[in-house]
């Protein structure tokens, strides 16, 4: 088995949450109340160049090691504990169904067997973990039970990252389980607390949207699609000769010719509405489902001006951009204001942050 909770565990006294992406590395540090209300202690990110990280594989070892260094410094923090996550596509789950009442070693000789039919390769190239959801809701006396594998080395590279930053990694969770913890508080506060909601949850990275349809929790429908912020970026690029990491650097902070809205950034958030109404069309004609309560977007593309309300126009449902960290209080070291803009694309490091908290 694994050394490190890949799923459920138990709490850690302190804890940081470290999200590395293609498109950079963030970390938050949470902190509570008596009362038990979220604390933001800290927020912070460093940017990649492209190619560093490809399809999840780490290609630029000692560069990302080194924005780990960098952005755990520019944090703040004293904290040591880290909770990391691995992306679903390098992660195989599955949920299997058990004897009630096995104790632990029976219960992992049991997981082991059971993994062997599901894993299309040898067990020893595996870290493997598992965590009882609960009753069998169609067996009684009977466990189900989540089964979650991934290759050794592709869990290694991200230790050796956390390690090689003078950090202790003792979390591996999967970004989907991290993103749906955090977005789990946004849907609370929802009418009715968000019980029986459609919520579409658009997580558009730099060169992958996730869409994710939530109800009460569960994830109903989860694809990929390839597209997303760096496609900007790339037309900024040809627009004005910059390179990729110019480009990048001027889009993030505004600093682009008066034209760029106009010949630019506007047809890019049209061609990005239209995107996201395919994926919810793709989502209708695949389920029973044809509508959606509400449509969520996360991500640091999701805060481009007018994106909302056009895939609200688009698609004719309620959209909003996500903040992991609202109903939060603040920390005295976080500025309030960069909070609020760059919130969105925090929600899978606030998820893993959360795990100090949750059992």
């Amino acid at each position: 088995m694994s050394v490190l909770d890949i799923l459920l565990g138990r709490k850690h006294a302190s804890l940081i949450g470290l999200d590395i992406s293609s498109s950079g590395v963030k970390l938050v540090e949470l902190g509570q109340t008596a009362s038990g209300e979220y604390v933001v202690e800290r927020f912070a990110s460093e940017s990649f160049e492209k190619g560093w990280i490809t399809d999840g594989q780490i290609e630029k070892f000692d560069e990302i090691a080194e924005a780990v260094r960098k952005v755990v410094l520019k944090s703040g923090t004293k904290t040591k504990n880290v909770a990391m996550a691995m992306p679903q596509s390098s992660v195989i789950t599955k949920k299997i169904i058990l004897p009630g009442g096995l104790r632990e070693e029976e219960m992992e000789i049991q997981v082991e067997a059971e993994a062997n039919q599901y894993i299309p390769f040898s067990l020893d190239e595996v870290s493997l973990d598992f965590c009882v959801i609960g009753p069998s809701p169609d067996q009684v006396g009977d466990v189900e039970v989540l089964i979650a594998a991934s290759r050794k080395d592709r869990v290694q590279d991200r230790q050796g990252l956390a390690e090689a930053a003078g950090l202790k990694p003792v979390v591996l969770d999967i970004e989907s389980n991290a993103s749906r913890s955090a977005i789990g508080r946004v849907i609370a506060a929802l009418p009715n607390e968000g019980r029986d909601a459609l919520v579409a949850l658009f997580e558009i990275g730099a060169d992958t949207t996730s869409l994710k349809v939530l109800r009460d929790n569960e994830i109903l429908y989860d694809r990929d699609q390839a597209f997303g912020g760096a496609q900007l970026t790339q037309l900024i690029s040809r627009q004005y000769g910059l390179s990729f990491e110019e480009a990048e650097t001027k889009k993030l902070a505004g600093d682009l010719p008066e034209d760029y809205e106009s010949s630019l950034l506007a047809p890019f958030v049209d061609s990005l509405s239209q995107e996201i109404g395919r994926a919810l069309q793709y989502f209708f004609t695949s389920t029973p489902h044809h509508r959606v309560h509400y449509v969520m977007l996360s991500g640091g593309t999701a805060t481009l001006p007018g994106l909302k309300d056009r895939v609200t126009e688009l698609t004719g449902f309620a959209s909003m951009v996500v903040n992991p960290f609202e109903g939060m209080k603040l920390g005295g070291s976080v500025r309030e204001s960069k909070l609020r803009r760059e919130s969105p694309a925090y929600l899978t490091a606030c998820g893993l942050a959360m795990r100090r908290f949750l059992q």
